[in-house]
């Protein structure tokens, strides 16, 4: 079955233009010109991905993926034509699993779509079954985090960085080993893209995301999955 993506763009010629691009690569494409009719319509159908413009006749993007993010998971990508560093990392902040600034090549854009899709699909590669670190289980399988029980929400990305770091509990890791591990080197365009998403792991699971003790930074090297006896504090 292919994979259904739905485009949210105001753009009419440049949305026919993706949406026949992304038909030829075989996916299924469907698309919304307002934000209002892209929330709804992610609600009603529940698209594998979300290509979702930040500039929007009704609502901005950003306001936009936070009402998907009330009920949905589902992998988005933003388009932006702003180049303010900023306004990509707000979107990071907020739930978005990539960025794309216009103008864009679609190529570029398939091959954001794909990678984000492959990480929604697959279990982290040799990754245990499950991970349990006191209150913090991680099953790679379900593609679930839990704290006592509750699920919490992260992002295609975001989840696979939690692996990365879980499965090498105790050892420090460069932004460029995570990059390496969640295969996402060549598509990240800016070094802080890793900080927001580590920011945002550290809100979902962080008993104190401000004084994070499961996700430690180590200055200047990267970061490190901590593993401590006190899991109640």
């Amino acid at each position: 079955m292919a994979d259904r993506v739905l485009i949210v763009d105001d753009d009419r010629r440049l949305a026919a233009m993706l949406a026949e691009y992304l038909t030829g690569s075989g996916f299924a494409v469907t698309a919304a010109e307002t934000a209002s009719a892209g929330i709804a319509e992610t609600g009603r159908t529940n698209p594998d991905a979300v290509v979702l413009d930040v500039m929007l006749p009704d609502m901005d993007g950003f306001e936009a993926l936070r009402r998907i993010r009330q009920s949905s998971d589902v992998p988005v990508l933003m388009l932006t034509a702003r180049g303010d560093e900023t306004d990509r990392i707000v979107g990071l902040e907020i739930g978005a699993d990539d960025y794309l600034p216009k103008p864009f090549n679609p190529r570029e854009l398939l091959a954001r779509l794909k990678a984000i899709l492959r990480r929604r699909k697959a279990p982290a590669a040799g990754a245990p079954r499950a991970m349990r670190f006191g209150r913090l289980e991680i099953d790679p399988e379900s593609r679930t985090v839990r704290i006592d029980g509750q699920e919490r929400q992260l992002t295609s990305y975001q989840f696979d960085l939690l692996v990365a770091l879980a499965g090498n509990a105790g050892r420090t890791l460069s932004r460029d080993q995570l990059m390496d591990m969640v295969k996402g080197r060549e598509l990240e365009a800016f070094d802080r893209s890793i900080d927001v998403h580590i920011s945002r792991i550290r809100a979902a699971i962080e008993i104190d995301p401000k004084h994070p003790r499961r996700i430690v930074t180590v200055r200047g090297t990267g970061y490190v999955f901590a593993r401590f006896q006190d899991e109640e504090r």
